[in-house]
């Protein structure tokens, strides 16, 4: 990890925040298991210290996208909590995710032939997750492909199914019909196939409703904070602060070009300061245009660079700020939302864009 001293940026994660999180989403379940998703290195954050912090809270479920994350994960936190993963395997990796003992989620009839295979080279009962396309055309088995692995005779032999489940496309928008379609095709669906407990509520899932928590929710982005209820305030707590250091500080006068293509030039004295953060550390070029410090906005003048944003300093006391200070990229005065909203993105790529040149700071554990 980049040391706090030779970073350009430091991004601080509240892990007690994320147990915080964990915590008010569970309530919401009334019995029902709450899983830990941690795509992505979790969400950007550190897959391994993200689930250590959950594992306080007794979460013994997580959830990743690729079998390389699964063993990276294996490995940082042991052999006992159960991680299934969620695109399922290559095809060949079979080994390699029995020996990481890691649960695939089955999506297609190959992949389900595959780990059936696996199970009989084995010579035991493998346990994995089966899921089905409840309307996201994305990954799961098609009805058609579940209605056929239905009627083969020893289709599932060998195989130790813990969930049946499907994603919800659309479930952000809570008046949506396509909501309730994806719940009763996937309880059509799941149906046929032999009895598992079953799994439907991501996230934004949680708050539509009882009928859609089943057994376990898997939610992702709400534990870091990004508003899982889009069309109302956030009931979760923000996770991240991403503050860059200030590299220089000048003042320039009427005329001067600022910046790659002198998209703004100085109507008068100006003064500004240069911060080590750009679209290099994964800050969108249109992401939150201004940056904060001490309760003063400070807009960002001209482009973004890869390694460095300018700003305008202008409404500070003249000397107030310095070579090494921070300012605030996201934190009280802008979240993980807003900044995506100026991007005209979402929460999630925010996040998961955020780049190793940063030190990472943790507290709350």
């Amino acid at each position: 990890m980049v040391s706090e001293a030779a970073a350009g940026a430091i991004l601080t994660i509240d892990l007690g925040a994320i147990r915080e999180n964990y915590r008010r989403l569970k309530a919401r379940l009334n019995g029902a298991r709450c899983a830990g998703v941690l795509k992505a290195g979790g969400y950007g954050l550190g897959a391994a210290q993200v689930a250590s912090a959950l594992a306080k809270e007794g979460c013994d479920i997580f959830f990743v996208a690729l079998l390389g994350e699964g063993i990276a994960l294996r490995n940082a936190i042991g052999r006992e909590p159960d991680i299934f993963v969620l695109n399922g395997l290559p095809p060949g990796s079979e080994p390699e995710a029995l020996a990481a003992g890691l649960c695939p989620v089955i999506n297609s009839v190959l992949q389900l032939k595959a780990w059936r295979q696996a199970a009989g080279g084995a010579g035991r009962s493998l346990p994995a997750a089966i899921q089905v396309d409840s309307g996201m055309a994305r990954l799961g088995m098609a009805p058609a492909d579940v209605e056929a692995v239905a009627a083969e005779a020893g289709a599932f032999d060998g195989i130790d199914i813990r969930f049946v489940m499907s994603h919800l496309a659309r479930a952000d928008e809570p008046l949506q019909a396509a909501n309730e379609k994806q719940r009763l095709e996937f309880d059509r669906l799941r149906k046929m196939l032999p009895a598992a407990r079953a799994s439907l509520a991501n996230s934004s899932g949680i708050f539509l409703g009882p009928a859609y928590r089943y057994d376990l929710a898997r939610p992702g982005a709400a534990l870091y904070g990004v508003n899982p209820t889009p069309h109302a305030p956030n009931p979760m707590l923000p996770v991240v602060r991403l503050q860059a250091k200030v590299a220089q500080t000048r003042r320039v006068g009427a005329g001067t070009g600022i910046g790659y293509g002198h998209t703004r030039q100085a109507d008068g004295p100006l003064d500004l300061a240069t911060i080590s953060l750009g679209y290099g550390d994964g800050w969108h070029r249109r992401a939150a245009s201004a940056a904060w410090f001490e309760g003063a906005r400070l807009p960002f003048v001209g482009r973004v660079s890869m390694d460095s944003i300018i700003l305008d300093i202008s409404a500070l006391p003249a000397g107030r700020l310095s070579e090494g200070d921070l300012v605030e990229l996201i934190g009280p005065s802008q979240s993980v939302d807003d900044a995506a909203g100026h991007a005209g993105t979402i929460g999630y790529e925010i996040l998961t864009s955020l780049g190793a040149r940063f030190h990472r700071r943790y507290i709350g554990s």
